[in-house]
């Protein structure tokens, strides 16, 4: 007995249109579905891989402070930590000059990014050598004999005496460290520790390393936090310190000699500087800003 088959059921173009439409948009949304899964990932993973271990730790520690010191002339505050990408890990921070007079207060400037690579190495840095201030100027001019006493004590006597300045203040020979702080009452904002004519010497503030120690001597310690930064360093930093200008080998021996070859205070009067360059252990001052103080009439 022949087993009938059943009738085929008359073709319908707009069914199957929908059919296949329908099917197109399963296949797509599948697609898509895959590849939003991939690629959230493939992000979480890079971020998970830049922020691995201390990564972030030791970026604020080395390059953060590296930054620091490679402009000496300018508060770095507000660091915001971190923005991940599949390539880099980058801080983004505020930076404004050292002016006479501002003291600890607010100092709003310019926001600024800097990053590392997947492999750790530092991109390109802002400021730096490009960002010439007084500040800087008077710091590169350490050791060359620019401005000498006589000529600072002329300026300085036509400047009224209550005027706040941001000035350098040069020994004649280096102090250690005992000698700095006995030398003067106030904190300084930073000490120049190292002898480097025209150029910027490594110059190391209370701030400089946020995370150092500072608690048990005198102005936070500025030597001691130093020291304790500089050994936290691997020869595996060099390539990117040398990318902020400076090198393992004049950080230890900076650090080692622990001798100070000047200092810079941001909140000292005229009269107080007509003092100070009349000390024979001071070569000589450099001003590097001046401002009225409105707080104290």
């Amino acid at each position: 007995m022949t087993e009938e088959l059943p009738d085929l059921p008359t073709f319908d173009p707009g069914r199957t249109r929908k059919a296949v439409r329908r099917g197109l948009y399963r296949t797509v949304t599948i697609v898509l579905a895959i590849l939003l899964v991939l690629g959230l990932a493939a992000t979480e993973g890079s971020r998970l891989l830049q922020t691995r271990g201390d990564r972030v730790e030791r970026m604020q520690d080395v390059l953060v402070t590296a930054f620091k010191l490679y402009n000496p002339a300018y508060q770095i505050a507000g660091l915001d930590c971190c923005e991940t990408t599949p390539w880099s890990l980058s801080f983004t921070f505020s930076a404004s000059p050292i002016r006479a007079g501002i003291g600890f207060g607010p100092y709003g400037g310019s926001y600024y990014t800097i990053s590392q690579d997947f492999f750790g190495r530092v991109g390109h840095l802002p400021l730096g050598n490009d960002a010439k201030t007084p500040l800087t100027t008077a710091l590169s001019d350490l050791g060359t004999g620019i401005r000498p006493k006589d000529d600072v004590r002329k300026v300085l006597a036509r400047l009224p005496a209550d005027l706040r300045a941001l000035a350098v203040v040069e020994f004649a020979k280096p102090l250690t460290d005992q000698e700095m702080r006995a030398f003067h009452e106030v904190c300084p904002t930073s000490v120049v520790y190292e002898h480097r004519p025209s150029d910027v010497p490594i110059t190391w503030g209370d701030i400089t390393w946020d995370r150092g120690p500072t608690e048990d001597s005198k102005c936070g310690g500025s030597l001691k936090n130093l020291r304790a930064w500089v050994k936290i360093l691997q020869e595996s930093d060099q390539a990117n310190l040398s990318s902020f200008g400076l090198s393992l080998d004049r950080l230890r021996k900076a650090a080692a000699d622990g001798l100070a070859y000047a200092y810079v205070d941001d909140y000292t009067s005229i009269a107080e500087l007509r003092k100070i360059i009349e000390d024979p252990r001071v070569r000589t001052v450099r001003l590097a800003d001046v401002a009225f103080d409105l707080d104290h009439p």
